[in-house]
């Protein structure tokens, strides 16, 4: 995506897990392209912060619109939506970013969930629920769901999504991916204007590398990735995984009809529950 000709629109892009890596190199970007970004951080100082960084770039200070909120409650998520859209009638994109590595030792939030499925899944699919009405007030909305190559190795353990009986920081990590990619095309139903995709930004040098291996891009190119799918004039698939620019095969089950329709009533069932 060129960033010397703006392309996108000025209503509004959310990216959520800005406050560094490739969720701040997103916001940056989407600020050059011509966005108003809300930067999403899980405190108020790492939002000042990841601020302060993108304006030193020479970015404008009013492209950017700071909000806190820390996923591991979802009553925060359920705050940040609410400003977001009294903010931004009209928003046009919602990246989905934010993302932690699962514990190594199997941890609950508040809400009763897995770090993790929470962080990961759980706020982007309420996110997309509650911000349905400002997506489709901008008139071709889209939402980018960053997700990761192993939600192909993952497992849904329906009987335990909070792998308590049997938790691995893999597994765990892994399944939200899986979830995440598997909610993308429920997140623009039919004739809602929106156009939902997920996308393997690659394997880049942020907090998650661990749980992938020693050595990653720098977070500028997964955030291109990320971007290049932001851009109007690039054509997309809805509910499609991108790997880069390209439509890529996901696990089978991300295409069975039957177990997303179980994950979004689980997903309902978790969020109403909290």
């Amino acid at each position: 995506m060129s960033v010397s000709s703006p392309a996108l629109p000025t209503r509004g892009a959310l990216v959520t897990g800005a406050s560094s890596g490739i969720g701040w190199e997103t916001a940056r970007l989407l600020a050059e392209a011509g966005a108003t970004v809300v930067v999403h951080a899980r405190t108020e100082r790492e939002g000042v912060d990841a601020v302060a960084r993108l304006v030193a770039t020479g970015l404008p200070e009013d492209r950017f619109h700071l909000l806190a909120a820390d996923f591991a409650r979802l009553s925060e998520v359920a705050g940040l939506a609410a400003a977001v859209a009294e903010a931004f009638p009209a928003l046009d994109l919602l990246v989905n970013n934010a993302a932690v590595m699962a514990p190594e030792r199997c941890t609950l939030t508040d809400d009763g969930n897995e770090i993790s499925f929470q962080v990961n899944f759980l706020a982007a699919h309420l996110l997309a629920k509650l911000l349905r009405a400002p997506l489709a007030a901008a008139g071709a909305a889209r939402i980018v769901n960053v997700s990761s190559s192993l939600h192909r190795t993952a497992a849904m353990n329906w009987n335990d999504p909070n792998r308590v009986r049997k938790y691995s920081r893999v597994a765990a990590y892994a399944q939200s991916q899986l979830a995440l990619t598997m909610a993308t095309r429920d997140m623009a139903p039919e004739d809602s204007g929106v156009t939902a995709v997920s996308v393997n930004p690659g394997l880049c040098d942020t907090a998650l590398l661990p749980l992938y291996g020693r050595v990653g891009a720098p977070p500028a190119e997964g955030a291109a990735a990320v971007v290049r799918l932001c851009d109007p004039r690039f054509p997309l698939t809805n509910g499609a995984y991108y790997d880069g620019g390209d439509i890529a095969p996901t696990a089978q089950i991300v295409q069975e009809e039957r177990s997303q329709r179980r994950l979004a009533k689980l997903a309902d069932l978790l969020e109403t529950r909290a």
